[in-house]
């Protein structure tokens, strides 16, 4: 019998209660609600209680959250997952929130569609004792305060909130003092947005963004290489080349960000695709033309194509300008020329350089078949990924 103890502990252990087993959830939704009212800011904010790891809260039966023991957990969850967690600004002063209610809800419950009825159902009588809530579905409401110099400041919202789950997207939602209301869908911990920007926030958000995509855009630039190895020592083409390419994509880019591109799930890989055909095409013209005197309309055209693909970047962030789309465009669009300009500024003298010891004509051939071979496989895994998709319904 004493040899089959350890294995009845073992047995025991395995038994025990699911509520004392906290496994990170897949995907988290955090609702978070903002609205400056007066002399103070609420925060009203709702999680799944799964989500709230290394807290043990009381149950009964079969894992039914014990309501009227858990007041502390509740409490001790709303500080240490999300008061913690939470920080928001007034101008750049991070306020000092406070905890003011904190309840359980039912999965069922719909009072977080808005403010009021949010707000109210946070004072509202808690759940009844005995209530057969699976701890694991229930939700954590909390109301977080603080005063504020100004209803009509600038206020920010930083959540680090990526711990609660493997993918969290935390839905936010701004009211502002006008009526205006804003929302947002972040993910992860994003840093810190501005839930009301101003013009210059936007601009220098956007301009940042389209300096670093352009940058990382391996496809662009390999295209942009493409299109100025032959007219590295003509600069009045060149300008004409860019500067068509440039007016190509923001015409896409603008249009698209405006609702004027297709939504369905097959479009972008199709540019994608499109993308690669116009590197592939780049090159094979390099290799045998001689008379390049008409890139410029070729330019354009691709660079239709590229701004839908500079478009895609957008799709989350765009959230983000507030009341200035326009101008964040704009200056996402900047941005872009901006780092196209920096490449070509590194670009043109490293190829002064290599084409001093090999010649012009084999040197441009040797680039255009690498960066051919290149968007070859990009353009068969690109096409691959297309052929999922019916593109005449």
């Amino acid at each position: 019998m004493r040899r089959f103890k350890p294995l009845i502990a073992l047995a025991a252990l395995a038994l025990l209660p699911m509520a004392h087993a906290h496994e990170v959830p897949s995907d988290v939704t955090v609702r978070m609600l903002v609205r400056p009212d007066g002399d103070r800011v609420r925060l009203l904010v709702r999680a799944p209680l799964e989500a709230m790891q290394d807290i043990v809260f009381p149950t009964f039966g079969p894992g039914y959250l014990d309501v009227t023991r858990a007041a502390p957990q509740l409490r001790d969850a709303a500080q240490l997952w999300l008061l913690d967690n939470l920080d928001l600004y007034e101008g750049e002063r991070r306020l000092p929130l406070t905890i003011v209610a904190v309840r359980a809800s039912i999965p069922s419950d719909r009072s977080f569609a808005e403010y009021d009825t949010a707000l109210a159902h946070l004072h509202a009588e808690p759940l009844p004792a005995g209530l057969d809530l699976p701890w694991q579905q229930a939700l954590l409401d909390v109301e977080l305060e603080a005063p504020i110099e100004s209803e009509d400041s600038l206020f920010s919202l930083r959540a680090r909130t990526d711990r609660l789950g493997r993918r969290v997207v935390n839905a936010v939602r701004f009211f502002e003092a006008n009526g205006v209301e804003r929302v947002f869908q972040i993910e992860g911990d994003a840093g810190v947005v501005a839930l009301d920007p101003r013009w210059h926030q936007s601009m220098l958000r956007f301009l940042a963004q389209g300096f670093a995509h352009i940058l990382d855009g391996a496809d662009h630039l390999l295209f942009l290489l493409c299109l100025v190895v032959p007219f590295r020592r003509q600069l009045r083409p060149l300008v004409w080349i860019v500067t068509a390419f440039t007016a190509g994509h923001s015409v896409t880019l603008i249009a698209s960000a405006y609702g004027a591109a297709p939504t369905g799930l097959w479009f972008p890989p199709l540019v994608e695709t499109l993308i690669a055909l116009s590197i592939l095409y780049m090159c094979v013209e390099n290799v045998v033309c001689q008379n390049l005197r008409n890139r410029w309309p070729i330019a354009f055209g691709f660079g239709l194509v590229h701004g839908f693909g500079f478009s895609f970047a957008l799709q989350n962030t765009l959230q983000f300008a507030g009341a200035h789309v326009l101008t964040s465009l704009l200056s996402f669009n900047v941005g872009i020329e901006l780092g196209q300009l920096l490449v070509l500024v590194l670009l043109l003298p490293a190829l002064n350089l290599l084409f001093r010891y090999v010649p012009e004509r084999a040197g441009g051939i040797v680039i255009a078949v690498l960066v051919g071979h290149t968007a070859w496989h990009w353009l068969v895994e690109r096409l691959a990924a297309l052929r999922a998709f019916d593109l005449w319904p």
